[in-house]
């Protein structure tokens, strides 16, 4: 039996929050007025909570009330396999779902989150991050932090995709930067259910995620521990990263993927730009009654033949018959995404009947000018305007 497929990106990142079938709809709908009526009275008590928390030190019993509050707000932590977890492993690792995972876990064990790709701040405080420098320190960084000798000890937490799926399909690339760290980590597996709507938007912000959390009757967080892993003799950062995360895909029921946080950024690019998007590109291929699907794409690769000469004619309709876009096949082309060996223009030009040069100049200007626009609408960055 083959394994399936990994689930692109499309599976693994929500776009909408709403639920498309219509008695959930409706159910929602009617769950509305409770709903707004919850959200004023969490936020008041989401006050005392971060009060709490912050008057209240570090320990066994502080856990215990914050996590008895956050159930009031509907934040319910769940874990199985607690005598897993060994105190003397400093570096845990997850999956990530929501923008309050490292708060759930908090709540359960003593750990320490940094926060990635912002500077410190009120707000990284404030959402329990730890404040960090600069990317290029943090692994020095966090490696003195964990051979630092101080009792109790405080785990890192982290958690390698970098971005936050539905947790529902697969697992993101783990980055090889936190296995780095240490040669011993403790995975654990991080599941999230919510009635009505959508656990994570892939576009939407921390503050939406929270009032959406207060929204809903309840979420509930489950943490499974697992086994420590020990990096094998000879085991690279990467080989290291990878064992763990199919170790915890599997764990989850899911398919640990190649998806990066980059194929992320393209997809909810495609997504707030619908005319690159295929299934929405009706201008490309016109309905019927029209030519045929062949007179079609041989018209629409000739297109992009006027503006990039250099390809191979298979080589843009093979691309066009995936995309079914003009615009996206010459954006694909452009960045590399499809790869060709370039003809030589040359002896096609020459075999070309010559023609007047007034009449040559304006076409040329013409699809210059063109280029340039289409590469202004796609927010693509270029020093200098194609030439043709």
């Amino acid at each position: 039996m083959e394994p399936l497929p990994a689930p692109g990106p499309e599976r693994l990142f929500d776009s909408h929050r709403l639920p498309g079938d219509g008695f959930l709809l409706l159910a929602l709908l009617l769950y509305a007025p409770v709903g707004f009526c919850l959200l004023v009275l969490r936020l008041f008590l989401g006050i005392h909570v971060f009060l709490v928390s912050c008057a209240l030190p570090d320990s066994v019993f502080r856990r215990f009330v914050v996590r008895t509050m956050c159930a009031v707000l509907g934040l319910v932590a769940r874990q199985e396999g607690s005598g897993l977890r060994d105190p003397r492993v400093r570096v845990l690792i997850s999956n990530h779902v929501t923008p309050f995972d490292h708060n759930i876990v908090n709540l359960l064990t003593t750990c320490s989150t940094p926060l990635l790709n912002s500077p410190p701040s009120f707000v990284c405080w404030s959402r329990g991050f730890m404040e960090m420098d600069r990317r290029v320190e943090l692994v020095e960084s966090l490696k003195r932090f964990c051979a630092s000798t101080r009792l109790p000890p405080t785990p890192l937490l982290l958690f390698p995709e970098e971005e936050a799926t539905n947790g529902r399909e697969g697992l993101l690339r783990f980055s090889s930067w936190p296995f780095s760290i240490q040669d011993v980590v403790q995975p654990l597996t991080l599941q999230v259910q919510r009635p009505l709507v959508s656990v994570t938007v892939s576009d939407a912000s921390w503050v939406s995620e929270l009032l959406w959390s207060l929204f809903v009757p309840f979420t509930v967080y489950q943490v499974r521990w697992l086994h420590p892993v020990r990096r094998q003799l000879g085991e690279g950062n990467e080989e290291f990263a990878l064992r763990v995360q199919q170790l915890v895909a599997k764990e989850l029921g899911q398919t640990g993927t190649r998806l990066t946080p980059a194929d992320k950024a393209e997809h909810m690019k495609r997504q707030r730009h619908p005319r690159l998007h295929p299934q929405l590109a009706q201008s490309s291929f016109p309905p019927s009654p029209g030519p045929s699907p062949d007179v079609q794409l041989t018209t629409l690769a000739q297109r992009v033949k006027e503006v990039l000469p250099h390809v191979p004619l298979h080589v843009i309709q093979r691309d066009l018959a995936r995309t079914g876009c003009v615009d996206l096949t010459i954006t694909n082309l452009l960045e590399g995404a499809v790869a060709f060996v370039p003809e030589d223009i040359t002896e096609e030009t020459q075999s070309r009947p010559t023609v007047s040069a007034p009449k040559v100049r304006p076409r040329s200007s013409q699809v210059q000018y063109l280029v340039g626009i289409r590469f202004v609408f796609n927010d693509d960055d270029f020093a200098s305007p194609l030439t043709l």
